[in-house]
């Protein structure tokens, strides 16, 4: 028997994605407080209970947008470096905020969840979820005997100044500056001292 994935006609995953996308560009231009369905089914051009169809209020709608266009890196198997793993992880959320839908969603994100309990809830437990990745990475890192100090405090000051980049100055963090960030994080690559 197909499964589910196998029977889904390809029209409707193309009017996900283009409602997926609209929602994004939507809640950029518009805001939390001027986001609608209506305003989302007319970028996307689709009927209004095409996103009713796909089982979306307005709060889910933004969820999903953003779980679905923002996927993370993955760690490498088979003992990758985890080092590396930190960097990828870094490197992609600064690409986000450099230009894409997602960083042009984030000031209507943190303005929206200051006003809407139901957003906040949503903004935290998504930031929640990407920073635990990142700090999983950075606790490898520190189990391979490399020298991290905390791993959530790491992935704060690291997630924290691409963000801070991204929001109070007029330059983004580029990709190619993530390493640097990292080293003066982390410090340069280096293993913790063995006892003898």
């Amino acid at each position: 028997m197909a499964s589910r994935q196998e029977r889904t006609d390809p029209r409707v995953v193309r009017s996900r994605e283009r409602v997926l996308e609209a929602a994004l560009a939507e809640l950029a231009e518009r805001g939390y407080g001027g986001f609608s369905i209506d305003g989302v089914a007319t970028r996307a051009g689709v009927a209004r209970s095409t996103i009713y169809r796909l089982g979306h209020d307005r709060l889910s709608l933004v969820a999903a947008a953003m779980e679905t266009l923002n996927v993370q890196p993955r760690p490498e198997p088979g003992g990758h470096d985890p080092r590396a793993d930190v960097v990828a992880i870094v490197s992609h959320l600064a690409a986000a905020m450099q230009s894409s839908l997602m960083s042009d969603c984030l000031p209507a994100v943190l303005d929206g969840a200051e006003r809407d309990p139901g957003l906040r809830e949503l903004h935290h437990r998504y930031s929640t979820q990407r920073r635990t990745r990142l700090v999983e990475a950075l606790t490898r890192l520190q189990e391979s005997g490399h020298v991290v100090g905390d791993p959530e405090r790491a992935a704060e000051a690291l997630a924290g100044a691409v963000f801070y980049r991204r929001l109070m100055t007029p330059v983004p963090l580029r990709t190619d500056e993530v390493e640097g960030l990292v080293a003066t994080v982390l410090g340069e690559a280096q293993r913790a001292s063995q006892p003898e």
